[in-house]
């Protein structure tokens, strides 16, 4: 049985299957307590797997009291022969969440699960069984994959004001996006707006109202540890996003709206009445805390436990490198330093070398860098900058001397199929930067995608720095700044990798599933 089909027969409450738990559990040591459905444990915020890997990946689901996650899963949608998990107690230290690593999946395999929650106050009463899906990366067979990869990506998700609007259909692209059957959805960040209050209603610019489903955490500014949780309870309140996640396998990355707006070490939060506690760093902390628990990441090390870049292989034709803009950088400034230093770091040497280093062992035909920023797109920060170019055509200063530096080291080390993808300017663009166009040159040619957003208002386009060549090949904005997303001006990327021929196919999309634009790219070979 297929995966569409699988969910076709399911009973979609809220945008995931669940069924009888007693059913589920006839083989248990202790059968399941009969109960009255409202004494059950309950998934409200439904389930989600992510970062899916050659033989595993993380599931994720919330509980609404303390429970003990146990999951089954399978690759047949019959559940035959499963194998049973016992996972983590959910506690409030952790808002009730919890994950399950599951390693040993046979590789290129789907594989459908299902979760279900143990009562810690009455071991015998479970939750209904709420069941997932999910596609690991195709498999190596004689050298090449044995099927073509397909993901999107996107990122923006429920800013400026724009929340879950039932009567328009909710976060419809995430439906959009999951309609397309991908292997997986890459969030490039901002997965929530913790500085933007969501009001009831909105006034649209022809007079009619755009109504907002408002929670008390999401009616003012993220400061508390709840308030930030609350946000990604937010989302996850919508039907579309729980549908896909439980469908589609997500890889997260953050950047500076799971804070506080455009967040250096040089944010000053003295002057905004809307904060009480102006100490950027506890704000930090807490928001790092629940972009934790809420995404399904898989945890590092314990020396980096937050660390958020990471290398995600996807088998023959596919490397991910999910890169961190945010964490490690410097105070924003004029951006103009023609020497690196501190001020100029943006993602520190560490995470370059870590970048380089797996970059330069890659095997795939693919490798695909993941950035929560353009490179070359003007970012304004008042008169600072927010993202790595600064207003000036000329030689790389500030932190362009970083990407210099970067991009120099990929052309000396002959690595290819180099692409970069990004969200983060509220429209979509293709970019080629053209070293025979570029101030600094000493870099080899290379494509730029930038799709968004996610249910958020529509902005853009930017101006474009000339350091490194942009040139922009297509670009699709609003006419006014901050459209809603009933104008039509939100946007994602799908990416197709042909298992035959290895050639890269970029769509970008709008909210209707419409192609606006696509570029195929051969692969180089040497």
């Amino acid at each position: 049985m297929d995966r569409r089909l699988f969910l076709a027969q399911g009973a979609l409450a809220g945008g995931v299957v669940a069924v009888p738990a007693a059913r589920v559990w006839a083989q248990a040591a202790a059968p399941a307590t009969i109960t009255r459905e409202g004494m059950r444990p309950q998934m409200p915020h439904g389930i989600q797997s992510g970062d899916p890997k050659a033989d595993g990946a993380v599931i994720w689901t919330r509980s609404d009291r303390p429970a003990r996650l146990w999951l089954d899963w399978s690759t047949t949608a019959s559940f035959a022969n499963a194998t049973r998990v016992r996972g983590p107690h959910m506690l409030e230290d952790t808002d009730f969440t919890g994950r399950v690593d599951l390693s040993g999946l046979p590789a290129g395999q789907e594989i459908f699960y299902r979760v279900v929650l143990q009562d810690l106050r009455n071991e015998r009463v479970l939750s209904d069984a709420v069941q997932g899906h999910l596609r690991l990366p195709p498999a190596a067979m004689g050298g090449r994959a044995s099927r073509d990869v397909r993901f999107v990506w996107s990122g923006d998700t429920a800013g400026q004001g724009w929340g879950i609007n039932e009567a328009w259909g909710g976060m419809k692209i995430y439906e959009q996006m999951r309609q397309t059957n991908p292997d997986f959805f890459l969030h490039s960040g901002d997965t929530i707006y913790a500085d933007g209050p969501i009001s009831a209603e909105v006034k649209l610019a022809d007079g009619s109202v755009w109504n907002n489903l408002v929670t008390e955490e999401v009616s003012k500014v993220a400061e508390t540890l709840n308030e930030y949780r609350g946000r990604y309870r937010y989302n996850l309140m919508d039907a579309n996003v729980r549908r896909m996640a439980a469908d589609v396998p997500q890889i997260w990355q953050w950047d500076d709206h799971e804070v506080v707006n455009n967040y250096s070490d040089s944010k000053d939060l003295s002057g905004d009445d809307r904060y009480t506690e102006k100490n950027v760093p506890l704000l930090v902390a807490r928001a790092t805390k629940a972009f934790h628990e809420y995404a399904p990441i898989r945890r590092t090390a314990d020396v980096e436990s937050e660390r958020v870049y990471r290398h995600l292989p996807q088998g023959p034709l596919l490397d991910l490198f999910v890169v961190d803009m945010r964490s490690y950088r410097g105070p924003n400034t004029d951006n103009l330093q023609t020497a690196e230093s501190d001020t100029t770091t943006f993602m520190g040497r560490p995470q370059l070398a870590w970048l380089l280093d797996g970059l330069k062992r890659s095997k795939a035909v693919w490798k695909v860098i993941a950035a929560d920023m353009p490179i070359g797109l003007h970012v304004p920060d008042g008169k600072k900058w927010e993202a790595i170019a600064n207003g000036e055509d000329g030689a790389a200063k500030g932190r362009e001397l970083e990407i210099a530096g970067l991009l120099r080291a990929i052309k000396q080390a002959g690595i290819q199929n180099v692409v970069w993808l990004t969200a983060d300017v509220h429209y979509t663009a293709a970019h080629f930067y053209d070293p025979a166009k570029a101030q600094f040159s000493d870099f080899a040619p290379f494509w730029e995608f930038v799709s968004g957003p996610l249910n958020a208002g529509g902005f853009g386009p930017n101006k474009v720095d000339g350091t490194f060549g942009l040139q922009v090949m297509y670009q699709k904005a609003p006419e006014a700044p901050n459209a809603p997303p009933s104008s039509g001006m939100q946007f994602f990327g799908q990416v197709d990798i042909d298992a035959r021929t290895r050639a890269m196919t970029v769509t970008l999309k709008d909210i209707a599933g419409a192609s606006l634009y696509s570029k195929t790219l051969a692969p180089q070979r040497t």
